[in-house]
């Protein structure tokens, strides 16, 4: 049997594929891999590549670390906040 889209259901599919990312939400994730392919790095070969780029505990690579801080709480905000408009 055939599955048609009531028009309610199409409406509701499109309201869900309206909902797209903000520049903020590309940075952070942005900012968020990096950081976790650095931690990757730091893990397998013990090398801190934020660290080789700007040198140790500098002001810069300090920036970097709290940045990525800061983008990991925007996105446990952004994914709650998202969790609660699915129910």
């Amino acid at each position: 049997m055939e599955r048609r889209l009531t028009p309610e259901r199409r409406a509701s599919l499109r309201a869900a594929a309206g909902s797209r990312m903000s520049a903020a939400d590309w940075i952070a994730m942005s900012l968020l891999i990096i950081g976790g392919l650095n931690w990757g790095l730091v893990g397998l070969f013990n090398v801190d590549l934020v660290a080789s780029l700007f040198g140790e505990m500098s002001p810069l690579s300090r920036i970097v670390y709290v940045v990525v801080g800061l983008c990991a709480l925007y996105s446990i905000y952004t994914s709650s906040k998202m969790g609660r408009q699915h129910y």
